[in-house]
């Protein structure tokens, strides 16, 4: 047997191809029951996400390549160069990128948590798909357990690297409870909708969305529970607002520092917290100045998240030194699991001999051999056939010395104890 881990990522292969190969939930399960179907392939599941697609197999020995060439059929990837993009691993090395891929260590952002629940749905799918045996069934807890101790026993995921995140959790500095605070976005890009959905995580009280075009903002509020306004009345709302995250692509500030002393001035000193994403900045700089006015700009909210990327980068050196242990603990089960076989193949081996000796028994009597020499040549000859190889290699290791496989020989044959001794000799030592 083989395990296979076969795919392609973030780090691989360009989105387009990404995107060829990638598969959705509904059909993952009729998937996994083709790639299952297919020769030497045992068990399978597999992992889609936005950023990867993966392949994790047990394969009979000399169908390693069967996964791959599925893959390319059923993704229809005639002509295509694919084989540039896609990584393969075998056994332990398969085993360590599962374990990476669970832990983080693989992500586009370092430690991030949310692959380890697309792991999970990854496993669930296969179990319904019944594509799971006892192997991967294992190597899935295992993973499980491993990512769990990582989280748990490293820092791997207490700090944020993300711009829109570290801006609400620096916002959570300022005012412990969110649930009581309105929030004034400037913008509606891409950053900007993830510190709304941080936001709205968080159970912000009041979002509200100013852009100049207002139905992006009204685009945006909507999907947020938000209250979308023009750019034009930014400064009839400001003074609401307890939070303000901007990031615009406006060539000139949008929020000045007059504005933001009248808004000020109208909450009677109730302190503002404003981050500045954007680059040109949004916010004139002297708005940091001002009493009860807490502003970051770019470069604070880069200093913040390069510490916790820091911090992230020695808890992903901890990990790495778990995950080594339990691919070796992994690895002992999973070479037992194959010491087991030989097993089978000796007792086909032995039924084998049996009825070619037997054969040859029953063809002594046809020829009207008494049947006490057709018995003894039975009992004689598979005497022999089953006992040929073993004490060819038993003798062989006691010419060369090799006590520790006579040793295991006698515990194997139970060929120990006082009873199987051999006589006491008459002969002087």
């Amino acid at each position: 047997m083989a395990l296979i881990a076969l795919g392609l990522n973030h780090l691989s292969a360009p989105v387009s191809l990404r995107e060829r190969v990638a598969f959705a939930p509904e059909h993952t399960g009729p998937a996994l029951g083709q790639l299952i179907a297919q020769p030497g392939v045992r068990e399978a599941a597999i992992l889609s996400t936005c950023n990867r697609t993966e392949l994790y197999c047990n394969v009979e020995a000399g169908a390693e390549s069967s996964p791959f060439e599925w893959l390319h059929r059923h993704r229809q990837l005639a002509g295509s160069n694919i084989d540039e993009f896609t990584y393969r691993h075998h056994d332990a090395d398969a085993v360590r990128h599962l374990f990476r891929v669970a832990t983080g260590l693989e992500s586009m952002v370092l430690g991030e948590p949310q692959i380890l629940g697309q792991v999970k749905d990854a496993y669930t799918l296969a179990r319904e798909a019944r594509a799971l045996d006892a192997p991967l069934e294992r190597l899935f807890q295992n993973t499980f357990a491993v990512a769990k101790r990582v989280r748990s026993d490293t820092r791997i995921g207490a700090s944020t690297v993300s711009v829109a995140f570290t801006a609400v959790r620096l916002a959570e500095r300022v005012f412990a409870d969110l649930a009581e605070a309105c929030v004034l976005l400037i913008g509606a890009g891409e950053t900007i909708e993830l510190a709304a959905r941080h936001l709205t995580e968080a159970r912000v009280r009041r979002l509200i969305v100013a852009n100049r075009t207002l139905d992006n903002a009204q685009a945006l509020a909507a999907r947020f529970g938000g209250y979308a306004i023009p750019l034009s009345d930014l400064e009839r709302h400001l003074a609401e607002a307890d939070i303000v995250i901007s990031s615009t692509a406006a060539p000139e500030p949008v929020l000045t520092r007059a504005m933001v002393a009248r808004a000020i001035g109208a909450r009677r000193r109730r302190p503002m917290f404003l981050v500045d994403i954007a680059v040109p900045r949004d916010i004139e700089a002297s708005v940091g100045t001002l009493d009860d006015v807490f502003l970051y700009t770019i470069d604070d909210l880069r200093e913040v998240i390069d510490e916790n990327l820091r911090s992230r980068q020695q808890a992903a050196r901890e990990a790495e030194a778990m995950i080594e242990l339990s691919v070796e603990h992994f690895m002992e089960w999973w070479r037992a699991l194959d010491l087991r076989n030989p097993v089978g193949g000796l007792r086909r081996e032995a039924e084998a001999s049996r009825d070619d000796v037997l054969a040859r028994a029953r063809a002594l009597l046809a020829r009207g051999r008494p049947p006490e020499e057709a018995l003894e040549y039975l009992a004689h000859t598979l005497t022999n056939k089953l006992l040929h190889a073993p004490s060819a290699s038993l003798r062989a290791a006691a010419l060369r010395g090799d006590i520790e496989l006579l040793r295991s020989a006698e515990r194997l044959f139970a060929l120990g104890g006082p009873e199987s001794a051999p006589p006491a000799s008459d002969e002087p030592a």
